[in-house]
């Protein structure tokens, strides 16, 4: 997912608020009030905008839809359609918000709205509907409520997760049991050894390095509470890459595991080098195009641990000049009927609670891939974003090189995650 460049986000919107509306003590304008108290009450009518993101051609017809459905539930309605390119839309909502001209309904992912949110320019959509913890799941939801701030800044759009998948064959013929699959990580070290054992290096159980959601598996807080400082560099942290390291010398991984040559766990599952990966609800059917042979041998479970949570969202500015028709937009975007639409269109979930009784996602046809769907569905009641949207690519570079530093035996894990910690810290502080 693209991000807003940090340094050029305050730069923009820090402008734009010393010429425009101030925020109060809380970080919040003190129009808020007043806009979420028009939401919750005022009539809808009037014009309102609405924006998505790289959704036209391939969806004009179902986009216009749904606008064509809310104009109908509400006769005085008119609604303005834009759709952005792919490319530059994080620009593009930084000249809108800097401008005072973001649109009435926006798409926004967490990381774009964060920003967004920390200067008061988005709505708090929990004070405007208050509905809103019984309709969404809570994951979705808690993507828009970002440490530091208080508020729901978006509603949750369409969501994805990963499951676990397995190539039964591989577990079989190197002495496992694809019935009996692990649920943690000491299950999957000590099934990686069997494994191993007779496999002996042409093929491996094991073939990725943690990142910062492992450590959150592990009960690690990654970010302070506040969202000032990255907290991650813990014994129960250390204990994980200490963990893999011990995996890795024991020769449970790939030695290209942690070198630029590493072809990927997705790639070496596919190619039939690696029997686990982890992936999306649709992967099955990937793979049945890549390799067609294996696609009928993979099984998939739930994630060992939470879930990661990806999720798509619109939100609306304090700015909007039509509060009530705004987030009664917003709400239609996301209705269960209207996510459900979408979803038999291409591979995302709904975020509604209400959805968890639909059979389209709910009930398996039977096959490996409707079973890898259901697993992944059901597992959204308690998925989360394990990373923060603090962290930027540039903080991902960091933890990839410090993590593979205490894999390989360079460095120590605690030292590791000491350095990553500090220099994750110098970057969020700007």
């Amino acid at each position: 997912m693209r991000r807003i460049r940090a340094a050029v986000t305050t730069a923009v919107l820090t402008a734009t608020l010393a010429t425009g509306c101030g925020l109060g003590s809380d970080g919040t304008s003190g129009s808020g009030d007043s806009a979420a108290s028009a939401a919750a009450t005022g009539e809808v009518k009037g014009r309102v905008s609405l924006q998505t993101w790289a959704l036209k051609p391939k969806f004009t017809a179902y986009v216009q839809g749904v606008i064509d459905g809310f104009e109908q539930k509400y006769p005085g309605v008119e609604v303005d359609w834009l759709d952005q390119p792919g490319d530059g839309y994080s620009d593009k909502v930084l000249s809108q918000a800097a401008a005072g001209t973001l649109p009435d309904v926006v798409n926004l992912p967490p990381d774009f709205a964060l920003p967004l949110a920390k200067q008061g320019l988005l709505l708090d959509v929990a004070k405007a509907d208050p509905k809103l913890p019984e309709e969404y799941v809570t994951g979705g939801l808690d993507a828009y409520r970002f440490a530091g701030l208080g508020g729901t800044f978006g509603y949750p759009w369409y969501l994805n997760t990963d499951v676990n998948y397995w190539n039964a064959e591989l577990l079989t013929k190197y002495g496992l049991d694809p019935k009996k699959l692990p649920t943690t990580l000491d299950e999957l070290i000590a099934q990686a050894r069997t494994f191993e054992e007779k496999a002996g290096g042409s093929a491996y159980l094991m073939s990725r390095k943690p990142g910062l959601g492992d450590l959150v598996d592990a009960g690690v807080e990654v970010m302070a509470a506040d969202g000032k400082s990255f907290t991650f560099n813990t014994p129960a942290a250390a204990a994980v890459l200490d963990k893999y390291r011990a995996a890795f010398k024991e020769g449970l991984l790939p030695n290209d595991v942690l070198t630029d040559t590493y072809a990927g766990n997705s790639k070496l599952f596919t190619a039939g080098t690696a029997a686990w990966t982890t992936a999306g609800a649709n992967f099955i059917t990937t793979v049945a195009t890549d390799n067609p042979t294996l696609a009928p041998k993979i099984v998939s479970s739930p994630s060992m641990g939470t879930p990661p949570l990806y999720v798509q969202g619109v939100s609306v500015p304090r700015n909007t000049k039509n509060p009530a028709a705004a987030v009664a937009l917003a709400r239609w975007v996301t209705s269960p009927e209207n996510q459900a639409a979408f979803s038999r269109l291409t591979s995302i979930f709904p975020s509604t609670k209400a959805s968890a009784n639909d059979p389209l996602f709910s009930t398996s046809d039977g096959s490996n891939a409707g079973d890898a769907k259901v697993v992944a569905f059901t597992s959204l009641a308690k998925a989360k974003m394990l990373q923060p949207v603090q962290v930027d690519d540039a903080m991902s570079t960091i933890v990839k090189q410090q993590f593979t530093l205490a894999i390989s035996g360079d460095t120590s894990a605690k030292q590791a995650l000491d350095t990553a910690v500090e220099r994750c810290n110098q970057l969020l502080k700007g």
